[in-house]
């Protein structure tokens, strides 16, 4: 378990520092202003879908259905098909339509804005067809515990968009814009010849070729899988993706703000998002075959212990990331962004809507852990309460929130919704569960460690702002 958990976070910090170096690139050379929003809000929904897909809704579904199946070949290319096809014709439409979807995706923008952005979406949209290819190469790759390839493969999108930065540095921000958006379609053809030579080299390169050899012949035969699939999968979808729909909406809802506000929640997301997946979703993705696992032999004992040690590795490092977020937040926006194009006042409003984002670290990450064991035991329609009552609840307080706080306070509704995410899926792993996973001494190590943590951080804040 340790392997994995170390392969996947060793992956995603690469992939994560390229891609602060990244957005490094964007805050000196765009800013924080119109253009650096129309890009945000163009790579957003394809950036949407790559999180929903890739950071586990499709492999938490796809891969307890792809095992069950007798005729896996022929059941994983069907999948493939329809959802390619889907994914495909969403991507026509906004490309035939693109100032519509550029409308939906930030109905606050002027219409001259929305004329500017929408090439610029329809661009972007192409990554869409590209991620999911990588996901479902992904997924087959996980089935044979190979994760290396998935974590690291990120870290080429990001160089891509490093390489297009570099390129147009020197030139006017709506053709630094058009590099960009060409980036990330670059960016996702790379990952996906990374995740295809990975296959081929794990010898799955033939079971999908069988399945597409007798797609046709056997397709009968994998009706019933292929339905059963698809009742789980919405569900699964919708109760996975709380963060990634509430970070939205935060975008959608900033947009109707002053000019530079979707940049700064983009730019504070990026940092809460760091903790968040190099340890929260690399725990949930290395440990989640071996529970489903555990579950099917109805071996419960076993699955709890694992996610015993789990939960207080996470525990842990999210509290330590989240008291440092909260208490350092002027000073890590400051060293990371504040340079060329990137002022002192955007550092002020960057850093106030990380500290609210912060808030919520704790919640998401753990409910990252808890909520795989609801799709390890097919509880997928649960989870997907409980993902409406999050989402209920960061909407209200969104609105109720954006006039008195702006920017700040949609990060701090994200947060309340974390909260409410949490509270509902520790009530359906089952109270008792949990309480045997956090009373034991560690739980005193734990107040302890929080206790100087914050004695040791308000030093270095002190620190930091005496010598910078």
């Amino acid at each position: 378990m340790l392997k994995n958990i170390f392969t996947n976070s060793f992956g995603i910090l690469f992939s994560r520092l390229l891609g602060f170096m990244r957005d490094v690139l964007i805050a000196s050379y765009l800013g924080a202003n119109i253009y650096s929003d129309i890009f945000f809000i163009a790579f957003k929904l394809p950036n949407l879908f790559r999180r929903i897909f890739a950071e586990g809704a499709f492999v938490q579904v796809f891969l307890p259905a792809f095992t069950k199946s007798k005729t896996k070949s022929v059941f994983a290319v069907h999948i493939f098909v329809i959802f390619l096809s889907i994914i495909a014709v969403l991507t026509l439409l906004v490309n035939i339509f693109p100032q519509i979807a550029t409308k939906a995706l930030a109905i606050g923008f002027s219409p001259h804005t929305i004329v500017v952005a929408a090439p610029f979406v329809a661009i972007n949209f192409y990554y869409l067809i590209l991620i999911f290819s990588v996901t479902f190469l992904s997924s087959l790759l996980q089935y044979k515990n190979h994760f290396a390839t998935t974590a690291f493969a990120t870290a080429l999108l990001n160089i891509s968009l490093i390489c297009a930065v570099l390129l147009s540095r020197y030139d006017a921000k709506p053709i630094i814009v058009y590099y960009l958006s060409w980036g990330v379609v670059v960016g996702g053809i790379l990952q996906l010849a990374a995740h295809i030579i990975a296959i081929y080299k794990m010898n799955l390169s033939t079971l999908l070729l069988g399945g597409f050899r007798y797609a046709k012949k056997r397709s009968l035969h994998v009706k019933a899988e292929t339905g059963k699939f698809t009742k789980e999968f919405l569900p699964a979808i919708w109760g996975n993706s709380t963060a990634q729909v509430s970070a939205f909406l935060d975008t959608w809802l900033a947009s109707f703000l002053l000019s530079g506000s979707i940049s700064y929640l983009y730019y504070s997301n990026r940092i809460f998002q760091l903790p968040l997946a190099l340890f929260a979703i690399a725990t949930s993705t290395a440990i989640f075959p071996k529970v489903s696992r555990l579950i099917k032999q109805n071996n419960q004992q076993q699955a709890l212990k694992y996610m015993q040690k789990a939960f207080w590795f996470l525990a842990t490092v999210l509290m330590l990331s989240t008291l440092g977020g909260f208490i350092l937040s002027r000073e890590i926006v400051q060293i990371l962004f504040q340079r060329g194009a990137f002022s002192v006042n955007d550092t002020t409003h960057t850093s106030m809507i990380l500290k609210m984002y912060m808030l919520g670290l704790l919640p998401y990450g753990l409910n990252k852990l808890f909520s795989l064991w609801l799709y390890a035991a097919h509880l997928q329609k649960k989870a997907a309460k409980i993902a409406s009552y999050s989402l209920i609840s960061n909407i209200f307080f969104s609105l109720m929130l954006i006039k008195p706080m702006g920017a700040a306070g949609l990060a701090l509704a994200s947060s309340i919704s974390g909260l409410v995410s949490i509270f509902f899926t520790i009530r359906v792993f089952g109270s008792k569960n949990f309480l045997d996973i956090i009373i034991s001494k560690k739980l005193l190590y734990w107040l302890i460690l929080a206790v100087l943590s914050v004695f040791l951080l308000l030093w270095l804040r002190g620190f930091i702002n005496a010598y910078i």
